[in-house]
């Protein structure tokens, strides 16, 4: 959010995002979800100093400087309160010690890989960067989200060098194709808006990718969810059917259904963003009763397809995985970046 001019007034979000961060988990435990949170490394640091030891020397030269977060980093005696918005160890080790709740890389520095002046070493080491802040922490990361939905195929092959076996495609209609902020326009963010609410795009349900697909698996966005808007507050039951409609028919035809959004979209009106959360995952038991649909994260779903003989991992504690075999059938895969 730093480049964005509404950044100042959305301080009460960013803030917020820290008790979103606990909602969401008392949620997720509550009806058994699983889900992959997709972390920014500098997150990783408990203050300005560890930051600085965390990051690459060698780091992205955005041809729009304001980019970089590297522009303005906190102080090295800068640490982690409950107002810090730099800093996250304490709610990283609190979503990896969850049950069914793993730890991804949104990149190390919410890195952009379509905004000018980028290169594949640049991101690797941004990856590799990413990579060891979480391997401190007692987490190997094999799921990635790339930063704004900017994905390149060709930095795949740098993904699979560090790990990864698995990130988030993008939706497959025109209005979520990846591209640079530079080249959104008006009229895909105001498609995407009206989408959330009736059907412009289509096909938002997929099959699974195929166990022989080269690294990482593609496991595509199916909808954000986007937060509950005042302004919008009539038109809250079509959202919720919109999702459910797309829930439902991917139940039916057992395909994949890939839920995201970002815990700072709850930071306000924290209480109707979670109480709507909780009637699509009312939605997602009946679906789990009638048809067998099944809560997966990324993790679990890429490994369900690259090991379909074995167990899908239980995920206890960050650093202690358990294999528990259970019988394959719909997936539901959630993510929060």
């Amino acid at each position: 959010m730093r480049h964005l001019p509404r950044v100042a007034k959305y301080g009460r979000n960013l803030l917020g995002a820290r008790s979103a961060v606990l909602a969401i988990l008392e949620k997720f435990n509550e009806y058994g979800i699983h889900a992959t949170w997709a972390v920014v490394g500098f997150l990783f640091a408990d203050s300005g100093r560890t930051l600085r030891e965390y990051a690459p020397q060698l780091r992205p030269q955005y041809s729009n400087a304001i980019l970089s977060p590297y522009l303005d980093l906190p102080p090295d005696d800068a640490r982690e309160t409950a107002e810090s918005i730099f800093f996250a160890p304490s709610l990283i080790r609190q979503i990896a010690s969850a049950a069914n709740q793993e730890i991804g890389t949104h990149t190390f520095s919410h890195y952009y890989c379509l905004e000018a002046g980028q290169h594949a070493d640049v991101f690797r080491a941004d990856l590799t960067a990413a990579r060891d802040a979480a391997h401190r922490f007692g987490i190997d990361l094999k799921s990635l989200v790339f930063p704004k939905n900017q994905y390149r195929a060709d930095f795949l092959d740098v993904c699979a060098e560090a790990g990864i076996i698995a990130y988030r495609g993008n939706q497959r209609s025109w209005l979520h194709s990846a591209t640079s902020d530079q080249e959104q326009g008006l009229a895909r963010r105001v498609g995407r808006l009206v989408d959330a609410y009736v059907p412009l795009s289509r096909g938002n349900c997929h099959s699974l990718p195929a166990p022989a697909s080269a690294l990482p698996l593609d496991i595509p966005a199916s909808r954000f969810l986007r937060p509950f808007s005042p302004a919008l507050r009539s038109l809250e039951e079509l959202r919720l059917a919109r999702i459910k409609r797309e829930m439902s028919f991917a139940a039916r035809e057992r395909l994949l259904y890939h839920l995201w959004w970002h815990p700072h979209n709850f930071g306000v009106d924290q209480d109707t963003n979670v109480g709507f959360l909780r009637r699509i995952l009312d939605h997602f038991q009946a679906l789990n009763i009638k048809y067998g649909m099944e809560s997966m994260n990324m993790r679990e779903t890429a490994e369900r397809l690259l090991r379909p003989d074995i167990a899908t991992p239980a995920y206890h504690k960050a650093e202690s995985f358990e294999l528990g075999v259970r019988d394959a059938k719909n997936v539901v895969s959630r993510d929060a970046d």
